[in-house]
């Protein structure tokens, strides 16, 4: 019996699948080369934006007429656990729609209903398959505790649940020998890893602040460190960036910065629930940059929140030029059920949304190239991840750009090499 998981949204989901993966492995099947020969087919679906949905159903029902007239197509994800109702009604192509913790081998059309089963496994905790490439990302939570105004992911993933150092370190390690050089830490909330344990009296004694008010993070990237060459951390609330976790990012060698920061006018980015405005964030990045010239930085930005103005437009603007951000992200607001923007006034017309993102996008584009252009003739330490293909500590793996070069590197090496091209956002390097 042979698998098939296409997975689509963000690493976090990747995470899941790959440890889906293993479960059906352990289960007796073994991963097919492509959909059409698998017997099992799963789609792990996103539901952040609806745009990501769309994409979800038209994988579906695009696997639905791919796959072997005798394979099961399940859903599974996001998707599943915030509308399974719906799914079992609108695609009958679908065998089965499992929720997160439920079975994909089981015999039930549709595994959701109005009371909600005991999980059959914790898909948070799953042992982790062996993986291909020299990286890996760890997801180290579930959940959040934050209730942003845009965002419905509270409502299906749940409140924050953060997993135990012991249960870290040994996913960290059993991929370190299985060959993996770095490791990329992911949840919804990094920085507030570790604190619902405190709450919950769960905490030990590095998942507990101090006195001091020490982060439960900065003793967990400082325990990866010494497990494997790079560490590497995404999705950092900017009120969670201390000096002490900057300190700890920094001295892991990867000077590698991605901000959740969603906007930089502070009367909208109180109207989305967020902590911060503009010159909060570039007073960080510049004490960052002060200590580390190099560093790298990546976020993203909502375009069209309900209330945004002119004024919200060009403050974001002068934040972008301000900031000279390495990477940055650009989408466009989303109506979700269960969120206090659903249903707010003064909506921004879809049309409006999509020209100050075009706008903001362009100017962030040349920014990204010119700081491309600027490593030309730059030595960097690189990752070989493929045949032919390399990341230096300034690209975060799926999401930054790529550095090419020569095919015969070793996949897994980490080797000095020197800028010789730019394209944009990817670059060309030979051996130094």
């Amino acid at each position: 019996m042979r698998y098939w998981i296409e997975t689509l949204g963000c690493p976090k989901n990747q995470v899941d699948s790959d440890k889906l993966g293993g479960l059906l492995v352990s289960q007796g099947y073994d991963a097919a080369e492509n959909a059409d020969e698998a017997d099992l087919v799963v789609v792990n679906t996103c539901a952040f934006i609806e745009a990501a949905r769309e994409e979800s159903i038209e994988t579906v029902l695009a696997l639905a007429e791919q796959k072997d007239r005798g394979a099961r197509l399940v859903v599974t994800g996001c998707m599943a656990e915030r509308y399974g109702d719906e799914l079992r009604d609108a695609l009958p192509e679908v065998d089965l729609v499992a929720g997160f913790g439920d079975s994909l081998l089981g015999t039930q059309r549709v595994q959701i209903g109005a009371k909600k089963k005991v999980p059959s496994f914790d898909l948070l905790n799953l042992p982790r398959p062996t993986t291909s490439v020299p990286w890996a990302y760890i997801k180290i939570a579930e959940g959040c505790d934050r209730r942003c105004g845009f965002c419905a992911i509270p409502t299906f993933r749940g409140d924050q649940r953060s997993r135990t150092n012991a249960e870290i370190l040994e996913e960290a390690r059993a991929l370190v020998r299985g060959g993996v050089k770095e490791i990329v830490l992911i949840a919804q909330d990094l920085a507030s890893w570790g604190h619902d344990r405190r709450r919950g009296g769960r905490g030990e004694a590095v998942e507990v602040l101090d006195e001091g008010g020490t982060q439960p993070l900065i003793a967990l990237t400082k325990a990866l460190s010494s497990e494997v060459e790079r560490v590497r951390l995404l999705y950092l609330y900017p009120s969670g960036l201390t000096t002490g976790l900057i300190e700890a990012i920094l001295d892991t060698g990867v000077h590698y910065f991605d901000l959740s920061l969603q906007h930089a006018s502070r009367p909208l980015l109180k109207k989305m629930r967020r902590w911060g405005d503009g010159d909060r964030f570039l007073e960080r990045i510049g004490a960052i940059r002060d200590m580390a010239p190099d560093a790298a930085f990546r976020s993203s930005f909502i375009l069209g929140y309900p209330g945004e103005t002119e004024d919200d437009q060009r403050a974001l603007l002068a934040f972008i030029e301000a900031a000279q951000l390495d990477w940055a992200g650009f989408f466009t607001f989303s109506k979700e059920e269960g969120t206090p923007a659903n249903d707010a006034n003064q909506q921004v017309p879809h049309e409006l949304a999509l020209e100050r993102l075009r706008e903001v996008s362009e100017t962030q584009d040349a920014i990204t190239a010119r700081k491309r252009d600027l490593l030309i003739g730059t030595t960097q330490r690189l990752l070989v991840d493929a045949p032919g293909v390399a990341r230096s500590q300034r690209e975060c793996p799926e999401i930054d750009g790529i550095i090419r070069v020569p095919r015969d590197l070793a996949v897994g090496s980490l080797i000095d090499c020197v800028i010789t091209k730019s394209h944009g956002t990817d670059l060309e390097a030979r051996l130094a």
